[in-house]
């Protein structure tokens, strides 16, 4: 008999599901950046486009500037003075000036521009008004050519403007605008839509009993964008396996400027697990979808789901524990948003471990460290469902199954809002103890050797 879509199964029913096979850490890390291809290049407007990567050249696609223009308001002359006025725009012939402002196109026939406080009126023979050189000018000013920008001065037809490969910043936009542009080429980066499960979650106030506040909302669309990603939108689903099935059907982001298609990522939390409420495995296999990573041999985050939809959609499944959720994210999600948005694997370092860290045979362990006199000591408060080691960690120690010893290299990778791992010491160099003696002064008997307990510091 086949089993109903979310219908849970009884203790007597079969275990196939949980016989599989979960992926250990490093094979977890490397299926998740194995599984995606980098997203095609393509225009965004000038306002999206800020720390994108551009795919092509900006060349420049006319003379910049593209005509003669005055760099101070004033006057174009032809020839030297007394001028006669003539109006804006005419052609100038000798000993003529018009009136101009700065960047107005320079007139036919100008030579050059007085600056209003090197000018003044007066009256020739007959009467009449024209232009004289005073106030603070100078000898035979205006020169030809003075106070003019000339047309192509910054850049020819056909200038690189901004090499391909460019992290484009605030004056590329400005320029690429200069230029006359409207979109850039950049580089594809995945848009990322969140689905929210948990009828006990609330958004806002303290919660009571039964209730927990929700921590994803806060927290994913920044953590989404720091790894490369665009949050393009959440929406909040209850426990029901219909509801499961019509969010994973069409799920469009909310990102400006997005394409009105589906998102190429869907995060979901919670509903990774084997109870009645878990419905991710069983919503994405009627969508016809097959898991590329069902269960991580790690803790916390172990459960965590990555599928492939037909359509070429990811969804990233993330238990509901919020440490356990941001260690999974870490795993699985940085190496596949990583690989669609054109880059590499992220770095994992090594650090010195402050403690001893007893073996756990078959689980890799993530645990939030702060780094204490060069070396990582794990942090406290790091259950499943907390937030406050990871909150003050200085970045993540990946502990092997057979554990750590006091001082051993334990691999490590950086949280991403936080600063890089720092490259271990090199071998045989020894940093000046704090407590150095003075010289002329008897140095205070050392600790037996032994592990250190750096509890009372990591409060």
């Amino acid at each position: 008999m086949t089993e109903e879509p979310g219908k849970e199964r009884s203790s007597a029913d079969p275990p196939e599901k949980a016989r599989h096979a979960a992926h250990t850490w490093e094979e977890a890390r490397q299926a998740a950046f194995d599984a995606a291809t980098p997203i095609p290049a393509g225009p965004v407007p000038l306002h999206l486009a800020l720390g994108r990567i551009l795919d092509q050249d900006v060349v420049a696609l006319q003379d910049m500037p593209h005509y003669a223009s005055s760099a101070m308001d004033g006057w174009a002359v032809n020839g030297t003075g007394p001028w006669i006025l003539v109006e804006p725009g005419t052609r100038l012939a000798p000993h003529q000036a018009s009136p101009i402002v700065t960047g107005g196109l320079i007139p036919p026939g100008g030579k050059g521009v007085l600056r209003s406080e090197s000018a003044g009126l007066g009256k020739d023979e007959d009467g009449l008004p024209v232009l004289m050189t005073g106030g603070s000018a100078r000898p035979g000013e205006p020169r030809t050519g003075q106070h003019i920008r000339k047309a192509g001065e910054e850049a020819l037809e056909g200038d690189i403007l901004v090499k391909a490969g460019a992290q484009l910043n605030p004056a590329h936009l400005a320029l690429a605008a200069l230029a006359g542009y409207d979109e850039l080429p950049v580089q594809g980066k995945p848009v990322v839509r969140l689905l929210l499960t948990g009828s006990e979650v609330i958004g806002e106030g303290i919660p009571v009993p039964g209730q927990v506040r929700d921590t994803f909302g806060p927290q994913l669309p920044a953590v989404v964008t720091m790894l490369g990603g665009i949050a393009g939108g959440q929406q909040r689903i209850g426990d029901s396996y219909e509801e499961w099935l019509a969010a994973l059907e069409d799920v469009v982001p909310e990102a400006p400027g997005a394409p009105d298609l589906p998102a190429d990522v869907v995060i979901t939390t919670g509903g990774t697990g084997r109870s009645g409420t878990d419905h991710l495995r069983d919503a994405v296999a009627e969508l016809g979808g097959r898991l590329v990573i069902d269960g991580i041999a790690m803790r916390p985050g172990h459960p965590a789901v990555l599928a492939e939809l037909p359509d070429g959609r990811f969804v990233l499944g993330l238990p509901g524990n919020p440490l356990a959720a941001m260690m999974a994210l870490s795993t699985v999600g940085a190496p596949l948003l990583a690989a669609l948005g054109h880059g590499r694997l992220p770095d994992i370092q090594e650090v010195p471990c402050g403690s001893i860290i007893e073996p756990d045979p078959g689980r890799t362990r993530l645990m939030p460290f702060r780094l204490l006199y060069g070396m990582a000591s794990p942090a406290q408060h790091t259950g499943p469902g907390m937030m406050r080691g990871l909150a003050s960690a200085d970045g993540v120690m990946v502990v092997p199954p057979h554990g750590v010893q006091l001082g051993e290299l334990v691999p490590a990778f950086a949280l991403p809002w936080g600063p890089p791992i720092p490259a271990p010491a090199a071998p045989g160099s020894k940093a000046k103890p704090r407590n150095a003696a003075r010289p002329g002064r008897t140095a205070a008997k050392t600790a037996a050797s032994g592990p250190v307990d750096w509890s009372a510091l990591l409060g």
